[in-house]
């Protein structure tokens, strides 16, 4: 590492000393000499997995075999994950279950809340969502007859105030992926409730990284992912949580037969199982519902407002740093300066993001980029320290002004 500024790196020692989540950091298997500030896309291996898949792989199934479905209790694994889930998003149990794709779950909590308002004709989404919920809710309209609406979260309350009484269900994220910027959660879910539409919330760049109160809040339905800030691994299953008010007239367009009330009745006709359970479609995938219930024990014991409380710290540390060692350098924050509008992860703008992220993970950081001008440095408050800031901060300076990067454009379709 070159000159680091003995301010910023006195802090970051003085921070890390104090951090009483240090301990946290041994729950993961991170690569030696790596920083990782991606687990905002894809969270890293914790240490409880390995060996739980290695028993499941091994014994359970290997020896088990079709039996591990009861002596293993693999047939309630989609509940009993989706309640260790509901543990960090602010849910009593029985209402979160775990199962199937982030984009299944989503289809799913957007017809079934709009099936719950049956003579409205409005889904209203941010434009700035994630391209998949954009994409669903436009499936979910052409599905029911329905018309979507793009309105900004800012422009909400105005926009129901005009046609309200039209509008279905609204679907936003408390996150803009791209910049970091945190939305008011629970006043968007009032907004939507005075209008008497439900408010359906993507919970992926939420769950596991600040305390989320889905009961409290009022909110409807929503889903979220397993494999970021909950490390479940790639294609971890997703989850979806439903309000208890909604659960006796909760029906998902997608029906599966292990969502009947009796399953291995194998009835002629559909008739949905009590509770959260009929949210159920598929055959539970065991091997990557088992990993992500495994990666979630890396939360046993911690309180989420502590995690908060350092992941604020990390990225207004950040911002610090980018101010002083990267503005110089054309660099600009995307990501609010305010606390109570910052996420768990900073986002700057450089016209050559895509070569810099890409320089960067050649020497030791790995972080991400949106097109065209955004570099993503997501945080995780279990196993992220204040010095891989700094360093991450030090590294993307000296990469800049060497000009130890490829100013070429990401192409189309590139993978960052």
């Amino acid at each position: 590492m070159t000159t680091v500024p003995a301010a910023v790196g006195e802090q970051a020692g003085a921070l890390d000393a104090e951090d009483a989540l240090a301990p946290l950091r041994d729950r993961f298997l991170l690569p030696e000499g790596v920083v990782y500030l991606d687990g905002n896309s894809l969270g890293p291996l914790p240490a409880a997995v390995p060996p739980v898949l290695t028993d499941v792989v091994h014994r359970q199934w290997g020896e088990g075999l079709i039996g591990a479905w009861t002596e293993h209790d693999w047939w309630d694994a989609p509940v009993r994950v989706g309640d260790a889930i509901g543990r960090l998003i602010g849910a009593a149990p029985g209402r979160t279950v775990a199962g199937d794709s982030t984009s299944v779950q989503l289809f799913n909590a957007l017809g079934a809340a709009a099936a719950l308002r049956p003579d409205r004709t409005l889904l209203v989404t941010d434009p700035g969502h994630f391209p998949t919920d954009r994409y669903l809710a436009e499936a979910v309209a052409r599905q029911r007859g329905l018309r979507v609406r793009q309105v900004r979260p800012a422009d909400l309350e105005r926009f129901l105030a005009e046609e309200g009484d039209q509008v279905a269900a609204v679907s936003y994220s408390p996150v803009d992926y791209r910049t970091g910027e945190l939305y008011d959660l629970e006043a968007l879910t009032r907004a939507a409730h005075r209008a008497g539409a439900l408010a359906v919330w993507d919970l992926c760049h939420a769950a596991g990284a600040f305390p989320l109160r889905m009961d409290d809040a009022g909110v409807d339905l929503a889903v979220g992912c397993g494999y970021k800030f909950l490390s479940g691994g790639p294609g971890a299953p997703a989850f979806l949580y439903v309000a208890r008010r909604h659960h006796e007239n909760l029906h998902t367009p997608l029906t599966g037969w292990s969502g009947h009330a009796d399953p291995f009745g194998l009835a002629q006709d559909y008739v949905p199982a009590p509770g959260i359970a009929r949210a159920r479609i598929g055959t539970p995938p065991i091997l990557s519902l088992l990993a992500l219930e495994a990666a979630l024990t890396a939360f046993d014991g911690v309180d989420l407002e502590q995690v908060r409380a350092k992941s604020l710290s990390l990225t207004g540390f950040f911002l610090r740093c980018a101010e002083e060692l990267l503005a110089p350098l054309g660099f600009t924050a995307a990501t609010p300066s305010d606390p109570a509008r910052r996420a768990s992860q900073v986002s700057l703008r450089h016209p050559h993001a895509y070569g810099l992220v890409r320089a960067l993970a050649r020497h030791g950081v790995v972080a991400d980029m949106r097109a065209p001008d955004i570099l993503r440095f997501g945080v995780n408050a279990l196993y992220t320290t204040h010095q891989d800031m700094l360093t991450a901060a030090v590294r993307l300076r000296d990469i800049t002004v060497a000009g130890d990067y490829d100013p070429t454009p990401q192409e189309p379709g590139a993978v960052t």
